[in-house]
């Protein structure tokens, strides 16, 4: 009986220190939202550590994982202050996009590494309402070899501040992003999603 336990409470630590505490995505998306929902915005509101590069950072990280790892079309990403007071991001929605994906990112430098949450939500812009949402944390050091070029790049277009945050940032919206589901695309949607180039 004994060996049959260890599996299963093996099983049940690993998904205690997940980055990703918990998930949930629309009971109807796949006969809906999946060939509805495909051109977004993401926003990162409020600023992260309430830094404009940082936030700046946090939605181009997320729109091109998002653009190069699943069938959605980022049009823009944007950073913008203070928590939003109207949740179906209405002001967002812009003629040509029908949702928007929604970051609440919260981190704080420790030491040599960084403790970082989100809530994030893609919302539909027809009606307001939620298709997916996840809640994350974690911590992780600044510096990582793989990361390397990737910190370059960042501190090139944002500036030296956000230099220890790339690495902290980019894995846990990684881990975030990748409960994502993904959309359908016609033949039309794809030669657009090419024409994005990310």
């Amino acid at each position: 009986m004994r060996k049959q336990l260890w599996p299963v409470l093996g099983l049940g630590l690993l998904s205690a220190c997940s980055t990703v505490k918990n998930q949930r995505l629309r009971g109807d998306y796949d006969t809906v939202d999946k060939h509805q929902v495909k051109r977004l915005v993401v926003v990162a509101q409020p600023l992260p550590d309430g830094k404009v590069s940082v936030g700046e950072l946090w939605s181009l990280i997320a729109r091109q994982w998002v653009n190069q790892n699943r069938d959605f079309l980022v049009k823009e990403s944007v950073a913008l202050p203070d928590v939003p007071t109207d949740t179906t991001f209405k002001a967002l929605c812009v003629e040509g996009l029908e949702g928007v994906l929604w970051l609440s990112p919260q981190i704080q430098l420790r030491g040599s590494g960084a403790e970082a949450a989100v809530s994030a939500k893609l919302v539909r812009c027809r009606d307001g309402e939620e298709v997916w949402a996840a809640e994350s944390a974690g911590s992780w050091g600044s510096k990582d070899e793989d990361f390397e070029q990737r910190v370059d790049q960042y501190v090139e277009e944002f500036g030296e501040e956000v230099r220890p945050y790339v690495v902290p940032s980019s894995k846990l919206l990684t881990a975030t992003l990748d409960t994502l589901p993904n959309p359908e695309l016609t033949e039309a949607d794809k030669d657009e999603k090419i024409e994005l180039g990310e």
